[in-house]
């Protein structure tokens, strides 16, 4: 693949990243409760990992050609969107003091962290309607390899952008309680909004 190609997927990819949505809320809301916020990065990269793995193996086509598997898996996305968006308006997250122990575990932040972005149909959709608009088998890569390169920039591009919103929202929201739970509430209205657009858009075809 030649560079230009590449820097115009990154291009369109950073737009995408940028966009704050469920894994952005749930990296401000690791920021402000955890110590460290790459457990959960680290869980939310898994989970688009998972997508590239699935468009690698070239499955995201079939999954993508089969309603009832496409549906199934919005309609499971959607509900898991609301209930966190719900548990954030009812429990916003405030900056852990310093020293103080989170309830939930390393594991535990990485494993939600995993089922927030590998629940995402938008993760899945990203992967079968705009990588291949990238890719072209006459270049003389294998598209299995151009996919492969292609999930790699964009895995690179959420672990900077994710890693960098979940450590400012500590810095810049850790001496300010009142405004962290309000951008908390926001995260939490953002993900109840995106999930029931979810099940909307999918429910009503």
């Amino acid at each position: 693949m030649d560079t230009t190609t590449l820097a115009a997927f990154l291009a369109v990819d950073l737009l995408l990243v940028f966009t704050p949505g469920a894994d952005w809320a749930y990296a401000i809301s690791a920021g402000l409760r955890g110590r460290s916020v790459v457990p959960a990065v680290t869980g939310l990269i898994a989970g688009h990992a998972a997508y590239a793995l699935v468009a690698v193996a070239g499955l995201a086509v079939i999954v993508a050609s089969s309603p009832a598997a496409l549906t199934a898996l919005t309609v499971a996305g959607a509900g898991y969107l609301l209930w966190l968006g719900w548990g954030s308006l009812r429990h916003p997250a405030v900056p852990a003091a310093a020293g103080e122990s989170t309830d939930a575990s390393r594991l535990q932040v990485l494993l939600k962290g995993f089922g927030i972005s590998g629940l995402n149909p938008k993760a899945l959709l990203l992967y079968f309607s705009l990588f291949p608009q990238f890719i072209d088998p006459a270049t003389g890569w294998p598209v299995a390899a151009q996919t492969g390169l292609l999930s790699t920039v964009h895995l690179t591009a959420c672990t900077v952008v994710y890693l960098a919103v979940g450590v400012l929202a500590r810095t810049v929201l850790s001496t300010r309680p009142s405004a962290a739970r309000i951008v908390t509430r926001i995260s939490g209205a953002m993900m109840i909004a995106i999930g029931a657009l979810l099940l909307v858009e999918r429910l009503a075809r």
